[in-house]
């Protein structure tokens, strides 16, 4: 009979006969083979539910660029997953409700997009893995315990808003050095709206750099950002920033419109305002963060467990400058400034 000597990781050393050698040998494989087996499960179809405050329109693009990056690790829409989505249309306050929503469908996964997504979803369920794309300051809100082990069922990444704040707030005084006062759009204080996590950072900012900081509220919709843009005007402010959010991203055009009209220079939280024709902006990539984020739903759907996946902070930003719209209000941009963008729109 044929014989093979196996050293059994340093204990002693046996005879085997082939066949215990060959079923010794095939044992992992079999385990490796089981395990990935019910991570894929084969055959079912996964459902993800998709959460935002704003609307379809506002997050086409976005959604896309997540569907590729899914169809990378082999998720295809309609063959081993199906999407839930649920939008606030610009009303934060509906956000809990379209949560609960998904939670009694039971879906395998939630998507949440920014702040008040992810709160509407974490009060509605803790089981149910929830992934998050642009949080900020998932600590300060109360999200996750931390970013390293965030434990729970959330996880995602961090658009850091807050600080992004305070260094738009920079380069608009770079730009305009003699500026002594900025309009902040921000939306009115009821739940779920109020970035007060953004405001804690902006305020001490502008006092550190000798900025009057004119807080004006607004709701998202074309007769109430009209009479913002007014009051702006009343309060002679020399420039405009908004708190970053997707109901205002939505309203980007009517924004850009009415930057135009009252002549005002405005710093914008996303590069899709100047798509538009606005002036300026510097923020996240916000495509960079979608990508990771299928990397995370990828990761769970095949059986990682969210809070122990570590929250991620941006680390892609764009700084994006339209002299078309710096010429149409008179306004000059310092060549220091341009050279420190990442795009110029000539």
């Amino acid at each position: 009979m044929t014989q093979f000597w196996i050293l059994d990781f340093g204990f002693s050393i046996s005879r085997f006969d082939n066949k215990k050698v060959f079923l010794l040998a095939l044992c992992p494989l079999l385990l490796a083979l089981s395990v990935s087996a019910q991570a894929q499960q084969p055959g079912k179809i996964f459902r993800i539910g998709f959460l935002a405050a704003s609307t379809a329109a506002g997050n086409a693009g976005l959604l896309e660029t997540f569907r590729q990056e899914m169809r990378k690790f082999g998720w295809i829409e309609g063959k081993n997953i199906a999407s839930e989505y649920r939008y606030g249309e610009q009303k934060p306050e509906r956000l809990p409700e379209l949560a609960k929503d998904l939670a009694r469908l039971k879906v395998d996964l939630i998507l949440v997009v920014a702040t008040p997504a992810a709160l509407a979803a974490k009060g509605a369920t803790n089981s149910i893995p929830i992934v998050m794309v642009n949080a900020g300051d998932p600590v300060g809100v109360g999200l996750v315990a931390s970013l390293a082990r965030p434990g729970g069922n959330i996880t995602g990444n961090s658009g850091l808003s807050p600080e992004l704040n305070s260094k738009r707030l920079e380069i608009l005084k770079d730009v305009i050095p003699k500026l002594s006062s900025v309009g902040l759009l921000r939306p009115p204080p009821v739940s779920f709206a109020t970035p007060e996590f953004q405001l804690k950072e902006i305020r001490p900012a502008a006092l550190a750099l000798k900025l009057k900081l004119e807080e004006i509220e607004t709701q998202p919709d074309a007769k109430s950002l009209e009479g913002a843009f007014q009051t702006a005007k009343q309060k002679q402010v020399g420039a405009i920033m908004t708190t970053s959010n997707r109901p205002f991203f939505a309203q980007r055009k009517q924004i850009v419109e009415l930057a135009g009209k009252h002549r005002l220079p405005v710093m914008y939280f996303d590069k899709g305002f100047v798509d538009e024709g606005g002036l300026m902006s510097y923020g996240t990539d916000y495509d960079d963060l979608y990508r990771r984020a299928a990397v995370y739903v990828d990761k769970i759907l095949k059986g990682a467990k969210p809070g122990e996946l570590p929250i991620q902070q941006a680390t892609k930003f764009e700084f994006v400058i339209n002299l078309k719209a710096a010429k149409q209000i008179g306004l000059t941009i310092p060549v220091r400034v341009l050279e420190r963008a990442n795009q110029v729109i000539k």
